[in-house]
């Protein structure tokens, strides 16, 4: 019986020391991209690396899916953020787009969740098979953003991370939840800070028009 305890205890402890890696990992990851720093992906590469292992072991196969997407996202931020700051020698410029294409993509986000939380509830035994979808699915459309650097792609999170803070919660991943805590006041502060920087860049750009003509 004692035997059994100490493994049990010793399986704990290094859960709880992965779960630790990549919750800080993640917390780098958030900080560097307000930063506009490239070293943001290769932080979020390595913390979903370790996340994946994480959601696999807590059952939720949906969050072990967007990992990997994130594994693949974290690739394609690098080399675009990469490409462009060799080309201008400059990082990335923040863009912005309107209300309706935004509107767009939330509807079509939402379908995607119900249609892949349907998949999961009938298909398989995971936990939280519809918020967990919804989670994934706008998880995916705000890594995207990310990458090509929408302004508004803080906002997602900020509803994204609210939403998860209650499912790890739920499954006891308190270090994962108090992130997330965390994520949603970061996402709100980068989301103005992003703004501000979006809207430097079209003063620049009258600027620059003004000064031109």
């Amino acid at each position: 019986m004692m035997h059994i305890w100490q493994e049990l205890v010793q399986q704990w402890q290094l859960q709880t020391s992965v779960e630790l890696a990549a919750t800080l990992l993640a917390l780098c990851y958030t900080m560097l991209a307000i930063r506009h720093s490239l070293w943001c992906w290769p932080a979020a590469l390595i913390s979903t690396l370790l996340t994946i292992q994480i959601m696999l072991s807590a059952n939720l196969l949906t969050d072990a899916l967007l990992q990997l997407y994130y594994a693949g996202m974290a690739i394609y931020g690098w080399r675009n953020w990469y490409q462009l700051q060799q080309d201008t020698g400059e990082a990335k410029p923040v863009v912005e787009w309107g209300w309706l294409r935004h509107l767009q993509l939330i509807v079509a986000t939402a379908i995607a969740g119900l249609l892949l939380g349907a998949v999961m509830a009938w298909f398989t035994t995971t936990d939280f098979a519809w918020l967990g979808a919804q989670i994934s699915c706008f998880a995916v459309l705000g890594t995207y953003l990310t990458a090509r650097k929408v302004v508004s792609n803080w906002l997602y999170w900020v509803a994204i991370d609210a939403a998860s803070i209650y499912m790890y919660l739920q499954k006891d991943l308190y270090f994962f939840s108090a992130l997330f805590v965390i994520y949603t006041v970061i996402a709100a502060s980068g989301y103005l800070a992003w703004r501000s920087n979006f809207q430097q860049q079209q003063r620049n750009d009258r600027s620059g028009i003004f000064a031109n003509g």
